[in-house]
């Protein structure tokens, strides 16, 4: 019962960053340029993506806010297969999913506002919530090729 609480706890956290953040980029940066942070290389921009990563599935709002949702529910209940003890991957994935989820919702589109470019070479904008399942999904696989690694040594 206490890791619900302190999952809940840490995921209410993570959203309420996501949502301030993405606030903020509405509040701030709709409707002008963007701001160089590290000239060349990153700037604060305001996108409103109405698809999913890289752009892909524009105008596709309920289809994904349904897969998200769906996701959502599975990895909930699959937790321990999925996670297996973690702690910090649920609570990441959980809040970036949730964060996108409500965007959808509630705006239509996800706000996005992290664009990093070098050169012509350029990322496609993000949010704090993609970084969230990023990270997430980082740590699985940092997790699956230490298990990995255990069972060779063994």
């Amino acid at each position: 019962m206490k890791r619900f609480f302190v999952t809940f706890a840490v995921v209410a956290n993570l959203l309420l960053a996501d949502t301030v953040v993405k606030e903020l980029a509405a509040g701030l940066l709709k409707g002008s340029a963007a701001v160089s942070v590290i000239p060349g290389i990153f700037d604060l921009a305001y996108v409103e993506n109405r698809g999913c990563a890289w752009g892909m599935f524009q105008g596709a709002v309920w289809p994904l806010a349904t897969f998200g949702a769906l996701a959502l529910l599975f990895l909930i209940w699959k937790r321990r297969a999925v996670f297996g003890d973690s702690w910090a991957a649920p609570c990441l994935m959980y809040a970036g999913i949730m964060g996108n989820l409500v965007d959808r919702l509630g705006r239509g589109y996800v706000i996005d506002m992290f664009d990093f470019h070098c050169g012509v070479h350029h990322f496609p904008c993000f949010n704090l919530a993609d970084t969230y399942i990023c990270i997430a999904a980082g740590l699985l696989i940092l997790d699956s090729i230490r298990q990995d690694l255990k069972k060779k040594v063994s």
